[in-house]
């Protein structure tokens, strides 16, 4: 048996990603599906008022909003997602996520 290189998610199963990862009061869930030198796969789950402050990436990373809306601002423009959107945050530019709701997303970041 080899191992998985995606984790924590049934291999060869029709999933619904937004059913991996639950919002819990006052907190940011997360689940990582891979991460290696390459690529990063993580879900999210966040209450409303949550927030992952500015920061930046040494990767490209791509926001796809699962359920609710989310405030994502990029190097100080704020894009508002909902769900089946997704949004580039380009490498090195600073960047923040806001929960105005509670809301769901994954996050893949190539580097």
């Amino acid at each position: 048996m080899t191992d998985k290189l995606i984790k924590n998610i049934n291999h060869e199963e029709i999933v619904t990603l937004s059913g991996l990862v639950t919002a819990q009061e006052g907190q940011i869930v997360s689940k990582t599906l891979a991460q290696n030198d390459a690529v990063s796969i993580t879900l999210f789950a966040f209450d409303k008022g949550e927030e992952i402050s500015t920061h930046e990436s040494n990767g490209d990373a791509m926001v796809t909003v699962l359920e609710g809306t989310g405030k994502f601002t990029v190097d100080g423009k704020a894009y508002i997602l909902t769900e089946g959107q997704t949004l580039i945050m380009p490498a090195k530019k600073p960047h923040a996520v806001y929960a105005e709701e509670r809301f769901k997303m994954s996050l893949i970041v190539v580097f």
